[in-house]
């Protein structure tokens, strides 16, 4: 029985770790230093940008699409194997065009699209004040609705898949990191993971001894380069893509941050039958509950000393630009403000996910920048072929 480990329990790890507990034949365990669902998974807004994405060729849109397409049978599959709902949006997401956007590349885009057999809509601004009324459009030239593309909470959709892959005996150790890896050198100047020891970070317990190590998949986002810095053999220097690519620069994750707010209105805003995602000029409008809304996010890179710092300024910015769209949501209560830390890999495009040079049998999948939930079930496929093969 082949023995996986899995480093990291945000959405990623998870989906990759539910992926695989239906292969017969495979031992899974997944280890991370917090419970599930923290980091970059806990402060996503869970929008699922796929069919309304400008990508239109190549694996940045095939992962979309294939994600898309998962989701829609993935949602009921969960809640029906763990007896409880997930919370999910299905009636699409609907984006603002403002003065500067281009219409016809929108154009061409829903072209693309109706030739694949996927629905994209142009709405002009009289259908748009029609279906949601509670829009000011002085700014917005026209719409585009995708009916197919939805919004999940990024927790319970990872809570789900943790208990789905128990269910299928997948083990999950938290509190724990990596102590040290024993590996082994190969023809070839390749190498393999050969052990994974493990340390709990409460010095009262002590780790379990695991198998020895057929796959090693790290999945820890912004702790992913951080946590094989003691592997011997291996090169953060490039990734060995699955397309044999090498890369001469760089490989880094930078953090990127971003923050959201969760709001409350007292009565519903436009009609309660339709209450898509709606998101225009890089910002969302999320409803998540009767008459409560998730908005956000920012996007905040690294000071000059590496250092990334929430500014209250720039949340006060997305909120302005949210009202402007929206002007019922100025009166609303803020129940709660959040924040959280984006993996953006530099020297390779985002996601990361592939071979750590130099190891037959060590994957990365990390460096989903704003988009982990969204791919998460494309990156569970990928390492799926990668180790079934």
């Amino acid at each position: 029985m082949s023995h996986i480990v899995i480093i990291g329990c945000g959405i990623v790890g998870a989906a990759i770790a539910y992926q695989l507990s239906k292969i017969e034949g495979l031992k899974i365990t997944v280890l991370d230093k917090q419970m599930p669902a923290q980091a970059s998974t806990g402060a996503a807004l869970g929008v699922l940008m796929g069919v309304i994405s400008q990508k239109a060729k190549g694996r940045p849109w095939k992962m979309r699409r294939m994600s898309v397409q998962t989701y829609h049978n993935l949602i009921p599959e969960l809640e029906a194997k763990i007896n409880r709902p997930i919370s999910h949006n299905r009636q699409g997401i609907l984006q603002l065009c403002v003065p500067g956007d281009d219409l016809d590349k929108w154009q061409r885009l829903i072209d693309i699209r109706e030739a694949d057999g996927l629905p994209l809509e142009m709405w002009d601004v009289e259908r748009l004040r029609d279906r949601c009324p509670q829009l000011q459009t002085s700014e917005v030239t026209a719409a585009i609705y995708s009916p197919q593309d939805l919004q999940v909470n990024p927790i319970e959709l990872t809570l789900a898949l943790v208990e789905a892959a128990q269910q299928n005996g997948v083990k999950f150790h938290f509190g724990v990191t990596v102590a040290e890896y024993e590996t082994i050198s190969q023809p070839k100047n390749e190498h393999r993971c050969r052990q994974v020891h493990i340390k709990s970070l409460d010095e009262t317990k002590k780790a379990p001894a695991l198998p020895d190590v057929d796959w090693l998949v790290v999945a820890a986002g912004l702790g992913s380069l951080p946590c094989l810095q003691g592997i011997k053999g291996g090169k953060l220097r490039s990734l060995q893509l699955k397309r044999k690519s090498n890369l001469d620069n760089r490989f880094t994750i930078v953090p990127v941050l971003g923050q959201a707010l969760h709001l409350q209105v007292a009565a519903p805003l436009g009609n309660p039958d339709f209450q898509p995602v709606i998101t225009g000029d890089d910002v969302n409008i999320v409803p998540v509950a009767e008459n409560e809304y998730w908005v956000g996010s920012t996007v905040e890179f690294p000071n000059d000393i590496g250092e990334v710092v929430a500014d209250s300024s720039l949340l006060d910015t997305v909120m302005a630009r949210v009202i402007s769209f929206c002007p019922g949501l100025a009166d609303a209560t803020i129940l709660r403000k959040w924040s959280g830390l984006r993996p953006r890999p530099e020297g390779q495009a985002a996601p990361a996910v592939g071979y750590l040079e130099g190891f037959k049998n060590v994957l990365l999948a990390t460096g989903h920048y704003r988009n982990g939930v969204l791919l998460a079930p494309a990156t569970a496929e990928a390492v799926e072929k990668m180790i079934v093969k």
